[in-house]
């Protein structure tokens, strides 16, 4: 091929300017439309509603929905605090050594994972059908306490009981599989150096474990803010049982219903934020140094624990 041609089209190529040609994505705006034209029937079909949507506002500041908002966060709140705890507790017992330890904590998992915790509500709050009193004798006679069950168990304490009791054994897997994450040599390495078993926990192993309890621990405790809304079967006043109470004076179902809607999706929220933030907190900790945030804590952690001298081996 001659050099001449061989120049004009190598002008032409650096020259010329190729076109650009931008990608049509023809099933994004299809399935877009399809979704805004949902969304638009809905619409329609809700302001066509029988539904007197300027009285929900005024059911917001009732003061029974009030009360029942208060009562669903605090039931929520010290059940899941209380299944923590537990769960922390049945946790370590599933790791343990002792094999009796071991085999109570995996019959606790079974038991309050297997019920249902509607039924465990119920049979807490129906508990002095088979306990007349709860007793506790002292052991030179009298009794620490002594009490009739039903005044003990009320029915918010019963509601309690159910939802901790149940959210503990789920509390205690999620704790274990957080413990398990954590590599075997940590602990290793603060036991050679003279940490003891709990100092290790909550130092060493604790501090690494968090970033993998932390996200399901946020997802069980905003299906516990909803999840209380069962103990309106017992009579306990929340948000549900507090739109029952209104919606049977004024017959104006959906709209008290959607008071409590709009008060359960503060709640969750909220708490979603916080999680948020939580996890963001651990994320960032654990990107902070070489090994990450949490890693470094742990061998600050070794670094900053009493060295074994010795003559005390």
């Amino acid at each position: 091929m001659p050099e001449a041609d061989v120049e004009q089209g190598r002008s032409l190529v650096v020259g010329e300017e190729l076109p650009i040609v931008r990608l049509r994505h023809w099933g994004r705006w299809i399935s877009g439309a399809v979704v805004l034209g949902l969304l638009a029937l809905l619409g329609v079909a809700l302001a066509q509603a029988q539904i007197d949507y300027g009285s929900v506002p005024e059911f917001l500041w009732y003061r029974v929905v009030l009360v029942g908002l208060l009562n669903t966060v605090l039931l929520a709140v010290i059940a899941q605090g209380s299944a923590i705890v537990i769960g922390v507790v049945i946790a370590l017992m599933r790791r343990s050594v002792n094999p009796v330890a071991r085999w109570f904590a995996a019959a606790y998992i079974w038991l309050f994972r297997g019920l249902p915790v509607l039924l465990q509500i119920l049979i807490w709050y129906n508990l002095a059908l088979v306990f007349t009193y709860i007793s506790i004798p002292l052991p030179f006679g009298g009794y620490l306490l002594h009490e009739q069950t039903n005044v003990l168990v009320t029915a918010f304490v019963a509601a309690l009981l159910g939802l901790a009791l149940n959210e503990s054994a789920y509390m205690a897997e999620i704790v274990r599989a957080g413990l398990n994450s954590v590599d075997g040599g940590q602990a290793e390495a603060a036991k050679s150096i003279g940490m003891g078993p709990l100092l290790t926990l909550r130092r060493v192993v604790l501090p690494q474990a968090m970033r993998v309890i932390i996200p399901p621990t946020g997802n069980d405790f905003i299906n516990m803010l909803k999840g209380t809304s069962i103990a309106s079967v017992i009579g306990v006043t929340e948000l549900i049982h507090a739109a029952n109470n209104i919606s049977s004076n004024n017959l104006l179902v959906m709209e008290t219903l959607l008071a409590a809607a709009i008060w359960y999706m503060v709640v969750v929220t909220i708490a979603g934020i916080g999680q948020h933030y939580l996890e963001r907190a651990f994320g960032a900790a654990d990107r902070v140094g070489s090994a990450g945030g949490a890693w470094s804590r742990a061998a600050r952690a070794l670094r900053t624990a009493p060295t074994v001298r010795s003559r005390d081996v």
